[in-house]
């Protein structure tokens, strides 16, 4: 029996210790997986969409204590796209983003809190056309784990979707504002992988399709 505690102990002790020493994994996102798509009302007519790519950032991640997590992105305005030039034009202008003097839009976490399985609630601060605000962001956990595809060489990957609904008047952003919806709705997709070999893999001057 004597011998049976003290292995139970030691076993726990070894678990205990695992568990100290387990430490959050950073990501880089992966530009080529990373997409912001937001979309707006349109005189009560339509509701058009755009898209941000080319986004850049970090995410650190530990799925036993998701309050030791943060993320932090750039999406640069160059790759604002709806499809149309002019209204790409228009947007990255004075009217609206003022891009030149402007050129990204940041967002960086303050909090992380789970509140179910495989959902976060993130809060965070989003900085456009010069203004930061207060944003929430509802998150799901898509996968995470050893990624498949060959180039990463299996490397440790993470992947999320989020959503939050955003007042573009509150980022001085308010032109024909209300017949143009203030409310913008925000959807955002990404996968990371481990920062390291993300790292090495771009130092090689691969690129992941």
């Amino acid at each position: 029996m004597k011998r049976i505690l003290q292995a139970t102990l030691q076993f726990l002790l070894l678990a205990f210790a695992g568990s100290v020493m387990a430490a959050p994994v950073t990501y880089a996102l992966d530009p080529g997986h990373t997409d912001v798509h937001f979309s707006w009302n349109h005189f009560g007519f339509s509701n058009p969409s755009a898209d941000l790519s080319d986004i850049k950032g970090t995410l650190t991640y530990d799925p036993e204590h998701p309050e030791r997590s943060s993320v932090s992105v750039t999406m640069p305005l160059s790759g604002l796209e709806t499809h149309v030039d002019a209204l790409d034009k228009v947007l990255r202008g004075k009217q609206f983003f003022d891009a030149h003097r402007y050129p990204d839009i940041t967002f960086k976490s303050t909090s992380v809190k789970a509140v179910g399985y495989h959902l976060l609630q993130v809060e965070g601060r989003l900085t456009a056309h010069g203004i930061t605000q207060p944003v929430t962001l509802k998150v799901r956990l898509n996968r995470i784990g050893k990624h498949p595809f060959p180039v990463w060489h299996g490397a440790e990957a993470v992947g999320f979707d989020a959503w939050t609904t955003l007042s573009r008047t509150a980022f001085g952003l308010g032109a024909y504002a209300p017949m143009v919806s203030d409310q913008i709705k925000v959807h955002l997709t990404t996968e990371a992988i481990e920062r390291t070999e993300f790292d090495k893999l771009m130092a090689e001057g691969n690129k992941h399709p």
